[in-house]
């Protein structure tokens, strides 16, 4: 699989409700190809085409209910 991936900190995840939220709203991201959210370790990966805009997966993680805290 080509493209970027890029391990972000969110904190606020505490279960599988969570992870689906985080994943169902980053993955409507322009060029978003998977992400996958644990909410054990508190981490979401994100694979893109291109290099995500971190605004933009701050902000959705936001309407999710959640907080970026930052790249690993």
């Amino acid at each position: 699989m080509s493209g970027t991936t890029i391990t972000y900190r969110v904190s606020g995840m505490t279960c599988g409700h969570c992870e689906k939220a985080v994943t169902d709203e980053v993955s409507a991201l322009h060029d978003v190809t998977e992400v996958k959210a644990v909410a054990s370790t508190g981490l979401v990966t994100v694979t893109a085409a291109a290099e995500p805009d971190d605004a933009a997966v701050r902000a959705a993680v936001d309407e999710a209910g959640y907080e970026l805290v930052g790249r690993t």
